[in-house]
């Protein structure tokens, strides 16, 4: 049996020596360790062998079996190597080929864009955790006890604190609004700041909504704010944002954390006006709700209503991309298709 073996040892390591080409060596490796192998036939009538000598011919074995995986490897790196050098002869001459670059989403460079203008116009960038908490989402903001905004078709809610509540009671936040309250329990007033981030809404997903998308908020407080210096900040803003002078208009809207409130619509670049599916045919785009900070969130934040007012903006970061370049579907920025991406380079 011994030299029975060795035979088959010597046999398979001149066999992978031979071997020319990766395809040859890979039928040589199957012969060599396959289920039909020499090796494997022995080891499938080790009971016909005497006892005394089991022990010794499975060892032989192995070590047979493990030799042939080394040099087979070592062939193998072999004849990459070779193959590399014959099949793509290196010729100094010819220009050497640039590396795939790797771009900036459109999203982040459209946030970063932001945080230029907002900091040459002397405002701080801030962020939090995305898990908030109902103190922070709701109940510094003013919304009512029975808002429907904090129930669980709306907000999600983590598993466990559904039936806590103010600060014990855990949520993915809903909006970027309750880090303004931080921030101003932190550094206090005056505060002119912006906070960017990804937000998450229990809400169908079409071609202008997404379950969790971006934004980016604004808020200046001061002891003197009038309403013509949001206005003012709001065309400069989308004017260094787009490189041109943007039609805006306000409209009347309802928010509880700001009074007077505002939706602020930016006339549809992707149209131009003149109506499409994303400004839902009208041309004119909402963007951003804003106004006058509530005085019960300035007590929130520890700050006289009396003496300290202030003016939110709160901007839809994909809704701006989709101004930017065109665009008429938000989902198309979060699916990772690599054809679309590949625009943007």
């Amino acid at each position: 049996m011994q030299e029975k073996l060795e035979e088959i040892r010597n046999k398979g390591l001149n066999e992978i020596k031979s071997a020319k080409s990766l395809e040859e060596l890979q039928e040589v490796k199957r012969i060599l360790t396959g289920k039909k192998s020499d090796l494997s036939e022995i080891s499938k009538g080790m009971g016909n062998i005497e006892p005394e000598m089991r022990k010794e011919v499975g060892i032989a074995i192995t070590e047979i079996r493990n030799t042939f995986m080394e040099e087979l490897t070592k062939k193998e790196n072999q004849l990459i190597d070779e193959k590399s050098v014959l099949d793509e002869p290196i010729d100094v001459t010819v220009p050497g080929k640039s590396p795939i670059k790797g771009v900036l989403h459109p999203i982040t460079q459209m946030c970063y864009d932001l945080n230029d203008a907002f900091l040459s116009l002397g405002f701080e960038v801030f962020s939090e955790d995305d898990i908030s908490s109902e103190k922070y989402a709701f109940d510094n903001l003013n919304f009512a006890p029975d808002h429907p905004a904090r129930q669980m078709m709306d907000t999600y809610w983590i598993s466990g604190t559904e039936n806590k509540s103010n600060n014990e009671r855990l949520c993915l936040r809903p909006h970027l609004t309750g880090a303004s309250v931080r921030y101003l329990l932190k550094h206090g007033a005056p505060a002119r700041f912006v906070y960017p981030g990804r937000v998450y809404r229990n809400e169908d997903v079409d071609s202008a909504h997404e379950r969790a998308f971006f934004q980016y908020e604004a808020l200046i407080v001061d002891k003197d704010i009038s309403f013509s210096s949001g206005m003012v900040m709001i065309k400069t803003i989308l004017e260094k944002v787009f490189g041109r002078e943007v039609n805006v208009r306000m409209r009347e809207g309802f928010f509880p954390f700001v009074e007077p409130g505002y939706e602020i619509d930016m006339e549809c670049l992707v149209c131009g006006g003149k109506g499409c599916r994303v400004c839902k045919h009208n041309g004119w785009i909402e963007v951003m709700p804003g106004g006058v900070i509530h005085p019960n969130v300035l007590k929130s934040a520890n700050l006289d209503p009396e003496e300290w007012t202030g003016f939110y903006i709160n901007i839809g970061l994909e809704r701006l991309v989709m101004m930017r370049y065109g665009v008429d579907d938000i989902r198309w920025f979060h699916s990772g298709d690599l054809r679309f991406l590949n625009q943007f380079k």
